[in-house]
């Protein structure tokens, strides 16, 4: 197993949330963009929740935009065989802190599973109350669907039904 180095984060200045997973996967890592293994939810869900397409890459980032969402990763580096989050081992976290300190309007953390949860829950344990868990968007995660991974997102990003950030009715 090799030492991996996540991707670096997306944000911007207006945003308000930012989502953690854990570290990309390898093929992440390969297209330089979080969740870009076609099986992951990640971007349908946030398709489907703000009625934007999310086919490009372009389009990824327009709705992370416009929709106030930094994007990053709780471990910086680790040992990871293939794309398994259970294999895990000798993690360097993030600088969330700083990062928050960074971008002082970011309210909320939501990790896109257990193990970011777990990775910000040892390292940052001052950063629990700004945190929610919410289910990976994983397809390792099927026990949950995408129209429920849709409605735990929605609510937690605070969505009302239907919003659309490209300005159609």
């Amino acid at each position: 197993m090799a030492r991996i180095q996540g991707l670096d984060k997306v944000v911007h200045d207006q945003d308000h949330i930012l989502i953690l997973g854990s570290i990309a996967s390898v093929e992440s890592l390969k297209q330089g963009i979080h969740y870009a293994h076609p099986s992951n939810r990640f971007w349908k869900v946030l398709s489907a929740i703000y009625d934007c397409p999310t086919t490009t890459v372009d389009q990824k980032k327009a709705v992370l935009e416009k929709a106030g969402i930094a994007l990053w990763d709780s471990c910086a580096t680790c040992i990871r065989k293939g794309s398994s989050d259970a294999s895990i081992k000798e993690v360097v976290p993030n600088d969330i802190p700083g990062f928050l300190k960074e971008h002082p309007g970011i309210e909320k953390i939501l990790c896109n599973g257990k193990t970011s949860y777990q990775t910000m829950r040892k390292y940052y344990p001052e950063l629990l109350d700004k945190i929610e868990v919410l289910p990976s968007t994983s397809a390792a995660n099927a026990q949950v669907s995408l129209e429920e991974l849709i409605e735990k997102y929605r609510k937690s990003l605070g969505v009302d039904d239907g919003k659309d950030l490209l300005g159609k009715s």
